[in-house]
């Protein structure tokens, strides 16, 4: 190799050294995209499993009205059908048509009635704790659209805990502290926060509290204060679960353990 090619060589491999970091950059930049975009398709993901569920509860009401609806307007038929044999003459076409307003009346007035707020203002003793979480995961649903990205990703994790935390919490009694821990930050603290932050207006949301944190920051860091709290329930209450099938595993072994060893 002549002293002209080393140098071309030593010269083009500089040059390639040279792009080394923005190559390095370039693919820093590549991978930090695609991790947010993974977060996002996560983030998607949890908050189309919630509207699901919400879906799901919303056609539950709905089949429970329709069916009210039906035992209404057969209680009717079966009035009318009655006071016809009874009454001599029968209704008459004004009865008939009586008949027929009054069952159209509590259609109405059952398919129509407003329906109870998703989330309680106050604790309501009379709901059950899977019930509470029910209202809770679509209260969350319907206020997402309105809160920042910051918000909507701790919304997104706590959409992802309640399947497990409502099996957990549903075998508990209303009475237990964990569960009226439980009952007050889906009832009161978390829904209040939310509320809250929309009752400021827009333009004020990028200002800065005492602390030193916006608006926007300020939700999302409550959010996610509420989201450990729940977490540390649920793993408290598995670890309930967990320890009740270790004592009951450990009777079986000691109850039927040493007949199965000496049969074999």
């Amino acid at each position: 190799m002549s002293t002209r090619d080393f140098t071309k060589t030593i010269q083009h491999h500089e040059e390639v050294m040279a792009r080394v970091p923005a190559v390095r950059d370039k693919a820093d930049r590549t991978v930090r995209r695609a991790e947010r975009i993974f977060e996002r398709m996560d983030e998607d993901g949890a908050a189309r499993n919630a509207r699901r569920r919400d879906y799901q509860r919303t056609m539950e009401g709905v089949g429970k009205r329709l069916l009210q609806v039906g035992i209404a307007v057969g209680c009717i038929s079966l009035a009318a059908v009655l006071a016809g044999l009874l009454i001599p003459g029968g209704i008459g076409m004004f009865g008939f048509l009586a008949a027929v307003g009054l069952a159209v009346a509590v259609a109405a007035v059952t398919l129509f009635w407003p329906r109870a707020p998703q989330v309680m203002q106050k604790l309501d003793p009379a709901l059950s704790n899977a019930q509470v979480v029910s209202r809770f995961d679509s209260f969350l649903v319907r206020q997402r659209p309105a809160l920042p990205p910051p918000a909507q990703v701790e919304v997104d994790a706590i959409h992802t805990m309640m399947p497990d935390f409502q099996k957990v919490i549903s075998r508990i009694e209303k009475t237990e502290p964990e569960a009226q821990e439980a009952r007050r930050l889906m009832s009161n603290h978390l829904p209040g926060l939310i509320e809250r932050y929309l009752q400021v207006p827009e333009g004020f949301r990028d200002s800065v509290d005492g602390e030193g944190m916006t608006v926007d920051e300020r939700l999302a860091d409550g959010l996610g204060a509420g989201r450990k709290a729940l977490e540390e329930l649920g793993e408290r209450l598995a670890r309930k679960d967990m320890a009740a099938l270790e004592a009951h595993g450990r009777f079986m072994k000691s109850r039927y353990g040493d007949e199965d060893e000496a049969l074999d």
